[in-house]
């Protein structure tokens, strides 16, 4: 099944830095995968390799291969892989907070390259997204943290998307809002046929919508498999899920060697 596929990638920040090894991960088209992980383990680092946001960060990949569709990523900048279809949802949300939700989606239409018109990509994006054209004339600024979420997910499918990499959807969100969010993504993953690649420390809630995840540890790939599977094994629910019970405080010097499961 053809989607992305990425091999033994390495990235280095300022030709010094290893901050990804040997990552290797596949997400079929039209499937729902999570990359989850720690702080600092590398899941952003991943993103930006594959959208080609790494060069204003100094880095770049120096070693493996990304493919989309079978066609060679690497050989291309960041505006010809949106071309492809590929479109990365950054941490922090990132709208134009002096713009409104319209002009915000207005800012990321195509124009001519789409196969709809702007008014229907946004009634597309209202449907998924009743609270957007209620403040559709506030700045989005504004808006809540939920709501700029809701406007930065959107804002991407006016691009009319075959790939859409979320970068910790759920940061700084209440419960409510992430299960909400999270279950507008899988209804667009079903609907439309998305391909979806997220990455979040959530893990109780992603495990929950996706088909499929990957663990992901100071840099390496340590685990991968159903999402289900992996949200019975019982170290990732001790290490991730909250499931350990109480906390034996003589055990936690041992982190690091109880984890070598993980390696």
């Amino acid at each position: 099944m053809p989607g992305l596929a990425l091999s033994s990638v390495e990235v280095v920040y300022d030709k010094v830095f290893l901050a990804i090894k040997g990552v290797s991960l596949e997400v079929g088209e039209g499937e729902m995968v999570a990359l989850l992980g720690s702080n600092g383990a590398g899941k952003s680092t991943t993103l930006k390799a594959v959208s080609g946001l790494l060069g204003p960060e100094r880095g770049d990949v120096t070693r493996g291969t990304i493919t989309w569709d079978g066609t060679d990523l690497l050989r291309m900048g960041a505006p010809d892989r949106v071309g492809r279809g590929i479109v990365h949802v950054l941490e922090g949300r990132r709208v134009f907070g002096h713009l409104t939700p319209d002009e915000n989606l207005v800012a990321a239409y195509s124009g001519r390259r789409g196969s709809q018109p702007f008014d229907a990509l946004r009634d597309q994006v209202y449907e998924y997204f009743p609270r957007l054209k209620e403040r559709a004339k506030s700045k989005a600024g504004y808006l809540s943290g939920g709501e700029q979420q809701m406007l930065a997910i959107g804002r991407a499918l006016m691009t009319e998307p075959r790939l859409i990499m979320l970068d910790e959807p759920s940061l700084g969100l209440a419960p409510v809002l992430v299960e909400e969010i999270f279950g507008i993504i899988r209804h667009i993953n079903a609907e439309r046929k998305l391909t979806v690649l997220l990455v979040e420390q959530n893990a109780a809630a992603t495990l929950r919508i996706v088909d499929r995840a990957y663990l992901i540890e100071n840099g390496q790939i340590v685990m991968s498999g159903e999402a289900a599977t992996l949200a019975k094994n019982p170290d990732v629910q001790e290490f991730y899920l909250g499931g350990g019970g109480k906390v034996d405080y003589h055990a936690v010097k041992h982190y690091r060697r109880r984890k070598r499961w993980l390696a």
